[in-house]
């Protein structure tokens, strides 16, 4: 069924500027082609029982990462760091983080995932470093340092008391507080869009790009494949940093996000990254680009012709069950408003000759299952696999976060205390005080604010993998895990995932080889059926020497009759996969139902 892919050959920049949108669209190349498993290195197993994941342990299971069928591996960040906002800030770009080994440990892993033929990608942050960074160190020393200008300094504001202020108003990305962190030494603040830990880099500089260069390729002469790019649509910050308009006078920090996301430089510096190191290699490289929210703007970084990335990761999709102006803040959604999205990304990606990354899961989101389907006992299993099949079915690079592959679901409703990440901590906070100053309650019923943490938090993607249902710790370790384990892994663990054909790691596997195979599932055109019904989602595929997909799967937990606009009397599709084991009735799509037709003649 279908036509199997040979490997892609390169194309030059000359070459794809002669083509029309669509042509560049199926214009093939290796990371199109690949599926990636994004591994949060703390959670994933450790080798040496002192509670942390580390790259030894991430080596011993290779056997398994190419079992699963992927061919590249995504490695959070593993530098040397301070660990306060796991990883992503980073304090020695060169050295490894002690706990997750050396890199001679990294040499070897990187070793054994190119003899099971899986590539490797590292997540690069440099948008700003850790404030424990020599680089930041010296530039605090005093204000003729000569790392000064690497980050970002300003004087204070006073007013009209004479009180000292930030240099704007500009509120942190992270919460509600200023975006400036004050500094005692030189009497002046740094810029911080995150935590105040995260002193921001100033791109401005030249030396500063010429080092992240380095850095880049540094990394890439030891043989890696590619970069995940952390936070990189916020490198650069309007000019002379004025105040943001003011939109909630209560507060002394206003959203500014329009003064510092998404500013026209930022394409400059990227163009230049490009030119200076990326266009060296072939690799593939993927940019975090919060709030990129339409196809068009995200062309401005992925089109061919921009020179900048190869693809990013949209957010619009992720953020249909997120409050607006909200860190966690959950909201139920209508499935129209899904296929919408999914179908403008398509759509557009397709006629414009970009490209697409999918993904439903990594160490920034809850769990999918509970968000987009039910984690319920009898439809968790039956969700996991219509995540995997609508997943897997859609154009573009696709994207497995750990766990996702067997079907982990969010923890239990823990108290706050359980919460460890800080944009948890963050939004807990912040709920509370507006809470405290509407209704001048101390302690505020918090039970809206949990609920919007049981669902959406960071906290759901970062527990320990669960290798087997072995009491204490699922196999992930010997000694005392860094965080609590999700109690479920008696029932959700690789090992019995791996024991059972009908597992949602089986599905997986089945639905990674049939993309190897069927060239429809990666480049074909795609075409939304029935937009406004709120529990079908079906689409069919469609490309040229290849039999054609239709995929219809039901999103709710009540049967639904199929009308003939979907699947008609005369339905000449063969079914290549469902998620339920018994035989199909062609008119009724049953609760969580999943299903994948290949119509039209043999490929030729």
């Amino acid at each position: 069924m279908g036509l199997s892919h040979d490997a892609p050959e390169p194309h030059s920049k000359s070459e794809h500027k002669q083509l029309s949108g669509p042509e560049l669209h199926k214009q093939r190349t290796w990371w199109k082609e690949a599926s990636v498993y994004q591994i949060y290195p703390a959670s994933f197993c450790d080798s040496n029982g002192d509670g942390i994941g580390d790259l030894q342990g991430i080596k011993s299971k290779v056997p398994y990462l190419a079992s699963l069928g992927v061919d590249i591996v995504w490695l959070c960040p593993i530098y040397k760091s301070p660990q306060k906002d796991m990883g992503y800030d980073i304090s020695d770009y060169r050295e490894i983080h002690p706990p997750y080994g050396t890199l001679d440990d990294w040499r070897e892993l990187k070793a054994e995932l190119k003899k099971a033929g899986i590539r490797i990608i590292m997540d690069l942050v440099v948008n700003h470093t850790s404030d424990e960074h020599e680089w930041f160190l010296e530039s605090k020393k005093n204000k003729t340092s000569e790392k000064r200008s690497w980050y970002i300094w300003q004087p204070p504001k006073y007013d009209e008391q004479g009180r000292r202020q930030p240099p704007n108003n500009w509120r942190s990305f992270f919460g509600a507080e200023s975006a400036w962190e004050y500094d005692e030494t030189t009497d002046e603040y740094f810029l911080r869009l995150f935590t105040k830990n995260q002193p921001d880099l100033n791109w401005e500089n030249p030396k500063v790009r010429k080092a992240v260069q380095d850095i880049m390729t540094f990394w890439l002469e030891e043989g890696i494949d590619g970069f995940r790019v952390d936070a990189i649509n916020y490198i650069a910050k309007a000019p002379g940093f004025p105040d943001a308009e003011v939109v909630e006078p209560l507060s002394p920090h206003q959203p500014a996000m329009h003064l510092y996301l998404n500013r026209p430089k930022c394409h400059k510096f990227l163009q230049e990254l490009s030119h200076t190191v990326l266009h060296n290699y072939d690799i593939m490289t993927v940019g975090e680009t919060p709030h990129v929210e339409e196809p068009d703007m995200a062309l401005q970084f992925v089109h061919p012709d921009r020179d900048e990335f190869c693809m990013i990761f949209p957010w619009e999709h992720m953020d249909v069950d997120r409050v607006p102006d909200t860190l966690l803040g959950w909201r139920p959604f209508k499935l129209s408003t899904l296929k919408s999205i999914i179908n403008k990304w398509q759509t557009t990606m397709q006629e414009r000759g970009g490209w697409n990354s999918l993904y439903m899961e990594n160490h920034d989101q809850g769990r999918s299952i509970p968000r987009y389907a039910s984690d319920k006992p009898e439809f968790r299993w039956l969700s996991g696999k219509l995540l995997a099949m609508f997943l897997a079915t859609l154009s573009g690079t696709l994207y497995i976060f750990q766990g996702q592959e067997i079907g982990m679901s969010n923890l239990p409703k823990w108290g706050i205390e359980e919460y460890s990440d800080v944009v948890s901590q963050m939004h807990y906070k912040q709920e509370k005080e507006k809470k405290q100053r509407e209704t001048g309650v101390a302690e505020p019923d918090m039970d809206d604010v949990m609920n919007d943490l049981h669902r959406r938090a960071r906290d759901h993607g970062r527990t320990p993998m669960p290798w087997s249902a072995t009491l204490p710790n699922a196999g992930f370790t010997t000694g005392t895990p860094w965080r609590k384990l999700n109690p479920d892994f008696p029932v959700c663990n690789v090992e019995s995932a791996m024991k059972h054909s009908d597992s949602v790691l089986a599905f997986w596997k089945t639905m990674l080889q049939l993309r190897k195979k069927w060239p429809t599932l990666v480049y074909g055109d795609f075409e939304l059926l029935e937009p406004l019904d709120e529990q079908i989602f079906a689409y069919r595929r469609s490309h040229t020497g290849s039999q054609d997909a239709v995929v219809v799967m039901n999103f709710s937990d009540k049967s639904v009759q199929l009308g003939s606009s979907l699947i008609p009397a005369d339905f000449k599709g063969e079914l290549v996969l469902g998620n339920y084991n018994t035989a199909e009735d062609n008119s009724t799509l049953r609760q969580w139902e999943a299903r994948l037709y290949a119509v039209g003649g043999a490929a030729k």
